[in-house]
């Protein structure tokens, strides 16, 4: 008979893959809501806690959900069903699911977010990109090597082909033929690393590049750009993350299901007259 697994079992599961201590100061990561001693049996993965997440969690009859971002990042007063962020909460609270994420500390975690991005795109000999001070072995971003060098064209194609869709699509910046070997990569918001890119990469891959720091970073000389949706490129981590959890389980004899959200949560919508 299969063990009975609670939500602070898996909680403690992931924690361990994802340490809290690895979270940034400002962060809002673990359990947003649920009983920890409440059974599982099913599990949901996804990027987004919006409400699409949920109605697929109610589908599938989760019993909790884990997500990279965190539903609430500031103090609140209130969680009616006033907003949008208060109709998830008052939804999962009302239909017992929990909620937990794991957000800047799987990011920073090893292997994390990150990792997961570089694996996609086909990278080797990753380490971090900005590394932990007390241990090198974590840290923000990636950087790793192709295993042969192509033109930007060929590997802003190669992103687009294992990445999720978005109508956001690949956004390239710098000379299509020019060639990369060295790539580094930072799942989510990663203009914050610029110049630690400039410093060892031929291109960089990241996502909310705003307009004035990628045009100053080129201008200064830096590598090529390659500009995903955010959902995009932390979508990855999902199934890896999904695969560990399922590990981690089956070593403690359980039988819950494990699944991964394939619903786009990206905003954007449409994209229209791009030029090639």
């Amino acid at each position: 008979m299969s063990p009975t697994v609670t939500v602070r079992d898996i909680a403690a599961l992931m924690e361990a893959r994802y340490p809290a201590a690895l979270a940034a100061e400002w962060d809002a990561i673990g359990l947003t809501c649920g009983d920890p001693d409440a059974s599982v049996a099913r599990v949901l993965f996804a990027v987004d806690p919006v409400m699409a997440v949920v109605d697929e969690a109610l589908m599938l009859q989760a019993d909790l959900i884990v997500t990279h971002h965190p539903l609430f990042l500031r103090g609140v007063h209130s969680v009616a069903a006033l907003d949008h962020k208060g109709r998830v909460a008052q939804t999962l609270i009302s239909h017992g699911i929990a909620l937990f994420s794991a957000h800047t500390n799987a990011d920073h975690a090893d292997p994390g977010v990150s990792d997961a991005l570089a694996a996609a795109l086909g990278l080797a000999n990753t380490r971090p990109l900005v590394p932990d001070a007390l241990d090198p072995s974590v840290g923000t971003g990636r950087i790793g090597s192709l295993a042969e060098a192509v033109t930007l064209g060929a590997f802003a194609d190669r992103v687009a082909e294992s990445l999720p869709a978005t109508h956001h699509g690949v956004r390239v910046a710098g000379d299509e033929q020019a060639i990369v070997r060295t790539v580094a990569v930072c799942g989510g918001a990663g203009d914050a690393l610029l110049a630690d890119a400039a410093r060892v990469a031929d291109v960089y891959v990241t996502s909310d590049l705003r307009h004035h720091r990628a045009q100053d970073h080129l201008v200064d000389g830096g590598c090529a750009l390659v500009d995903v949706a955010h959902w995009a490129s932390e979508w990855p981590w999902l199934p890896v993350a999904a695969g560990a959890l399922r590990t981690d389980l089956a070593a403690l004899g359980s039988t819950v299901e494990v699944h991964v959200s394939t619903i786009p949560t990206d905003p954007w919508t449409r994209h229209r007259g791009s030029t090639s």
